[in-house]
């Protein structure tokens, strides 16, 4: 049997939201994470014509450069990190192709044509490749680590050691229990039976208490 098949899949991206769309960032997010994404970090910046050419490098030399370098540079832009299972894809099919004006008619409910204008204003970027992402991630995010999360054999190991042996605990007491809300109920359970909790001896507690 292909172990393959049996790990964790997840695949992180870079999105921008570009300047004509910022005042959209919101119902673009909302859109994001409907569609099952999640947001792993996000910050908001004002590029530099600086900073705009070294991200856009591979256009240099282009006529279309000057004014991409321009537009870019013209207000904030929202970069985030998106995280899901084949998420490079997932984000470039939700936005849709690169000009707005063929995705309002080939993709009309992507992101691209709901709030796109032409090739230029389209509202959002999306990495073209998971080594185009990592690049991409590091450029806006230099602090964050991009490991690959594991998978097949070494995800099944870690769930088996640190994992499975609390859920299991926690699910086998909600079933005698059966209280009215099982989701809130096993979220406090799993809190409570926690095994990486910090505890506190007796003399810690009675130090913080007299800090009081």
């Amino acid at each position: 049997m292909d172990s393959s098949k049996h790990g964790i899949f997840v695949e992180r991206t870079l999105a921008l939201i570009k300047p004509d769309c910022i005042n959209k960032a919101d119902e673009i997010e909302t859109i994001i994470l409907k569609q099952g994404f999640t947001i792993l970090q996000k910050r908001r910046i004002t590029l530099t014509a600086e900073q705009c050419s070294d991200f856009y490098s591979e256009h240099y030399g282009k006529k279309f450069f000057p004014s991409l370098v321009a537009f870019m540079t013209s207000a904030p832009i929202v970069a985030m990190i998106l995280a899901k299972e084949n998420a490079v894809q997932e984000w470039r099919d939700l936005i849709g192709p690169t000009n707005s004006n063929t995705a309002k008619e080939t993709y009309p409910d992507s992101i691209r044509a709901l709030y796109g204008t032409n090739e230029q204003k389209n509202a959002v970027h999306g990495s073209d490749s998971a080594v185009s992402a990592e690049r991409e991630i590091r450029f806006y995010f230099p602090n964050c680590v991009v490991e690959p999360i594991p998978t097949g054999p070494p995800a099944r190991d870690y769930l088996e050691e640190n994992v499975n042996k609390t859920l299991i605990k926690a699910l086998t007491a909600l079933c005698k229990e059966k209280p009215k809300d099982p989701v809130l109920w096993l979220a406090d359970k799993l809190m409570e039976i926690n095994p990486y909790k910090p505890k506190l001896n007796q003399n810690e507690i009675r130090l913080s208490t007299n800090s009081e």
